[in-house]
């Protein structure tokens, strides 16, 4: 059974991917082989398999992209795990997890790329999980959530990733929501109330506005002015306790959401655990991770 607790119940992950994803992968292959393929002119195009092991224990995620490169270069995969699954344990630390079909030079020409889809998206799915796993052991009910701070032309895997290791992929993009940060602020005369309303005024009754807040007092007027969500920015563990209590009181619970954020990490994340925060985010569910290890090994003929 998957171990991801909080990952999507009610469908398949893939399912979210957008119409556009595909191209990435004709583009990945591209960038690796731009040129002449002189490896595969050494071993040809005679049908061969591979297996996929796991070397190292994580969550499995990255599946779609993985099949979708060796699919674009003719191959087959047949998986023996599903995505979610933890693999790679200690009692086997060489799992085989999946194997490829196809002709030899199409596998030894999508491994690298598949491979460093799937180690960066996996590690990403372990990391959301296992930091997801360590709020609920201190008591936190609500949301993990990922940052925009993902890599440039990546973006779908890292969020992927964090979905299926049961993290929110919080906001997809500029045009998914509006945060106001500092410089928001500060670049249209400093005020916080001018701000969120031509941002209300913008995107209409579908688009949320986040307010990022230094202060109890900058989040009191991000509210009264009609934010749907404020960030308590880089407040010590104590400053949030006191804080998200005394707004959720003063201004009632079900009228905004408050999320922390700010340096967050598994070393001091819990300490930030209270019932008045809606939402924690950290980008080093993305940033800092480590990759699962992945490899892919041509089985060798007369042993097929």
């Amino acid at each position: 059974m998957p171990i991801t607790e909080g990952a999507p119940a009610h469908g398949n992950p893939a399912h979210l991917l957008p119409a556009s994803w595909k191209r990435s992968v004709g583009a990945w292959l591209e960038e690796d082989t731009p040129s002449f393929d002189y490896g595969g002119f050494v071993v040809g195009d005679s049908p061969a398999e591979a297996r996929l092991l796991a070397k190292s224990s994580g969550v499995l995620a990255g599946v779609p992209f993985f099949d979708e490169v060796f699919s674009q270069l003719g191959c087959t995969v047949e998986w023996l795990v599903r995505e979610g699954d933890e693999v790679g344990g200690a009692r086997d630390a060489k799992q085989h997890i999946a194997t490829v079909r196809g002709p030899v030079r199409c596998l030894l020409l999508g491994e690298r790329v598949a491979l460093n889809t799937l180690a960066r998206c996996s590690g990403i799915a372990t990391k959301s999980s296992s930091l997801l796993a360590q709020l609920r052991g201190a008591g936190y009910k609500n949301t993990l959530a990922g940052t925009r701070k993902t890599t440039p032309g990546f973006r779908v895997v890292e969020k992927y990733g964090m979905i299926v290791g049961g993290c929110d992929p919080h906001r997809q993009d500029l045009s998914a929501m509006t945060m106001l940060k500092d410089n928001h602020i500060w670049a249209c005369g400093g005020s916080i109330a001018s701000a969120v309303a031509a941002a209300k005024a913008a995107g209409g009754f579908a688009v949320k506005v986040e307010v990022e807040c230094q202060s109890e007092a900058e989040a009191d007027v991000a509210i009264e002015a009609g934010a749907d969500v404020v960030m308590l920015d880089n407040f010590t563990p104590s400053g949030v306790a006191t804080a998200s209590k005394n707004l959720k009181e003063r201004w009632g619970r079900g009228k905004f959401l408050i999320e922390v954020s700010g340096g967050l990490t598994e070393a001091n994340v819990s300490e930030y655990v209270c019932d008045d925060v809606d939402v924690i985010s950290s980008s080093s569910i993305h940033q800092s991770t480590q990759h699962v290890d992945f490899s892919l090994k041509v089985i060798p003929k007369g042993q097929q």
